[in-house]
């Protein structure tokens, strides 16, 4: 968490936000269930043990875009839906989602006075309180579902409190947050796995041929025989895939498909995460049934806003001439890297028009694993650093990654105007501009819309 973050139209909101970030500033992180969290959970009834039906999402890449394809699905069916996410890109308040809706500031500020009185100075930090709030909060507004994203890993994670889920979802495992789950795939599918709880069904999402050598389904196999849990894996349980000029079949081992629209997010990458979604609702089809007119529309209208997204509209948007575009992501490791890679491949083969990025990256990110797989396809690189996080990759480390002798590497720069006007100045003919690298740039970006 970072005080860029933290930036709320209301100013007595904004003051309480302050205070929850100061509680764990200047503290490492330590994942696991803590005392003083423990402690302010009983202390505000123990909420988790009164929570509508879960489903427990984690995974390095996709976890959010496949929780929003779910939540749209099921609302398209007329079902009232709890959501728990993070981080949030403009507003606080998008992280905790009572049936639909971000929860309400006077809501929101009564519950962060109650928990602080509650908490009594205790060691406690922003994620704990902000999960334990999120928890009180979901138990005392009716939903028929509450879809509950981890924070951190997944065994030690605040979220995995919770007793028993309907279903668990695990999306495709990278390397990301190496210090606290450990530096290799397997370590870290070890950590993911956590949230597999006994006697209840997982759903595994499609894991790559790096996932597939380095043992991330060796991990989710042993957790899965120790808690007795049923697997549900993509490409043995279950399959999605492209079908025709625009469409995509779904199909399960057990001999049923469902002919589907693409979900209304950009990129061929979507397309496994709506695998993921739509296993979960396939596995509770019997307590939570929907018509395919339902999915169909909910996979047609599912937002997740800075994956992949074009941005139209704001200050950015108006620098740009006829034919040019502009578009926004906040991948920032490997697997994203190479979803945005096979991406810029289909914008060559589409129109050929020259890509330009505008990319910063935290200081404990890989540049050179994100950036590889677009480096084919660089016109021109502008490195920027992401306001309010610390330490940020450094502009030599990015620009390694790349063809110098194809793409210009192009001045240092923090304001976003001045990149876009330069790269429009220097290009020849209608490009695309890519801001990526980091869910901060993506905040500074849609806090301007």
């Amino acid at each position: 968490m970072h005080r860029a973050d933290l930036t709320h139209p209301n100013q007595s909101l904004q003051e309480k936000l302050e205070a929850l970030y100061a509680l764990n500033r200047h503290t490492p992180i330590d994942l696991g269930f803590r005392p003083p969290y423990v402690a302010l959970l009983e202390q505000l009834g123990n909420p988790q043990e009164h929570l509508p039906p879960i489903i427990h999402v984690a995974g390095t890449n996709g976890k959010g875009s496949t929780l929003a394809m779910m939540r749209s699905m099921l609302e398209s069916g007329g079902y009232t839906v709890h959501a728990y996410t993070s981080p949030h890109l403009v507003s606080f308040n998008e992280r905790i989602v009572l049936g639909g809706q971000p929860i309400a500031d006077d809501l929101l500020e009564g519950l962060i006075d109650e928990a602080l009185v509650l908490n009594a100075d205790a060691p406690i930090t922003f994620f704990e309180v902000t999960t334990a709030i999120a928890f009180k909060a979901f138990s005392e507004a009716k939903a028929d579902l509450l879809l509950l994203e981890t924070g951190l890993g997944g065994r030690l994670d605040s979220t995995n409190i919770i007793s028993k889920p309907a279903v668990s979802v695990i999306t495709r495992i990278s390397l990301d947050h190496t210090e606290f789950l450990g530096p290799t795939y397997q370590d870290i599918a070890r950590e993911k796995a956590g949230i597999m709880k006994y006697d209840t069904p997982c759903i595994v999402g499609i894991q790559g041929a790096e996932g597939l050598e380095n043992g991330v389904m060796n991990s989710f196999v042993d957790a899965s025989v120790d808690k007795n849990v049923a697997l549900f894996c993509a490409g043995k349980d279950w399959s999605c895939e492209p079908e025709g000029a625009g469409d995509m079949i779904f199909k399960t081992a057990d001999g049923s498909s469902l002919h589907l629209p693409p979900p209304d997010l950009p990129g061929a990458h979507q397309i496994e995460n709506a695998g993921a979604a739509l296993a979960a609702l396939h596995v509770l089809r019997d307590q939570f049934p929907l018509t395919e007119k339902a999915m169909a529309e909910g996979l047609r209208n599912v937002r997740w806003p800075a994956r992949l997204q074009r941005i139209d509209t704001g200050p950015l948007a108006a620098l740009l001439p006829a034919g040019w575009e502009l578009w926004l992501d906040g991948g920032h490791n490997d697997s994203a890297g190479a979803a945005l890679g096979v991406q810029a491949a289909a914008w060559q083969a589409q129109d050929g028009k020259a890509l330009h990025l505008i990319c910063g990256m935290k200081g404990d990110k890989d540049p050179a694993a994100f950036l590889a797989p677009l480096a084919p396809y660089l016109a021109s690189f502008t490195p920027t650093a992401p306001d309010g996080v610390g330490k940020a990759a450094r502009p030599e480390d990015m620009a390694g990654a790349l063809d110098k002798q194809r793409t210009a590497i192009l001045p240092e720069t923090q304001d976003f105007s001045a990149a876009v006007r330069g790269i429009v100045s220097e290009g020849q003919g209608p490009g695309r501009i890519l801001i990526c690298g980091s869910l901060y740039l993506a905040q500074k970006v849609l806090k301007d819309l």
